[in-house]
């Protein structure tokens, strides 16, 4: 038996494969990688490679053993997800897999924004397999607003379209730390965890935050949906995808990533990393 990481040298699943080893022998371990050249470095410290791309299904039925543990780590691609998913799903059905892990969105089949659509589509293609399942329902994570302070620090400013709506986000390595929990441990199969941060925050919160660790005047400055919109786009972000964060933010006002259910907390065994936090890591 061995435990399989998709996307293994994405952001996500570098934490995943960091922390199993930190669990389990090297030799238990396989990260499933579109390009070798990427998990040389894993490679080398006794990590099995397997070649696992998306949209190569024969790739997929190669990679999964009898018996493997499996993280299927959601896709980038909005819009290509659920082929993407189903090739997945169909080659772990094939092979026999003892667990399909999955990385979905917090709230499951009850998250009504356009993000959710192909997490629940995933979901019951995984329920339909009748293989063993665990859903990692994971909320939003710090970094989703760390990874852009460099341009909140230049205008000043932390613009949204949530209102003061609260974000239980936690950092991307605590839900690594989750994945690898139901992977190694026992009792998560046809299980369903709904993933977030202890504590929930508001945007301006943030923004105060953000202005007391940098020394540097920075406001919250909550704009109609349409003109978020306008500034994704000037800002770069491709129309379709700006259209998403704008609905996501309309789903912030509504509360659906509020929710501080605690299961994180629960299986990672410690609180988990506050906001705070960070914002200093990402500031030093």
């Amino acid at each position: 038996m061995s435990i399989v990481v998709t996307g293994a040298t994405g952001a996500l699943g570098r934490l995943v494969i960091e922390e199993l080893l930190a669990r389990v022998p090297a030799a238990e371990v396989v990260a499933a990688v579109r390009d070798e050249r990427k998990g040389a470095e894993l490679a080398a410290r006794g990590v099995e490679l397997r070649i696992a791309d998306y949209d190569d299904p024969e790739s997929l039925v190669k990679a999964f053993r009898a018996g493997d543990r499996v993280l299927l780590i959601s896709g980038n691609e909005v819009g290509r997800r659920v082929a993407q998913h189903t090739a997945v799903i169909s080659a772990a059905k094939a092979a026999g897999v003892a667990q399909l892990a999955y990385t979905g969105i917090l709230g499951g089949p009850d998250a009504d924004f356009d993000l959710a659509a192909e997490h629940k589509v995933t979901e019951q293609a995984v329920l339909d397999s009748g293989l063993p399942y665990t859903f990692l329902r994971n909320g939003w994570y710090h970094e989703n607003y760390t990874g852009n302070l460099a341009g909140v620090l230049a205008h000043g400013a932390v613009v949204g379209s949530a209102g003061g709506g609260r974000i239980a986000s936690a950092a991307r390595a605590d839900y690594a730390a989750a994945a690898a929990a139901v992977l190694t441990g026992d009792g998560h199969l046809d299980a369903v965890y709904e993933l977030s941060g202890d504590h929930a925050w508001s945007l301006a919160e943030y923004a105060a935050e953000v202005a007391a660790q940098s020394g540097k005047d920075v406001a919250h400055a909550d704009v109609p949906a349409g003109e978020h919109l306008e500034i994704l786009k000037g800002a770069g972000v491709p129309e379709g995808f700006a259209a998403i964060l704008v609905d996501v933010d309309a789903a912030i006002a509504r509360g659906r990533l509020a929710g501080t259910t605690g299961d994180l907390a629960r299986l990672i065994g410690r609180p988990t990393t506050p906001v705070a936090a960070a914002i200093a890591a990402a500031l030093a």
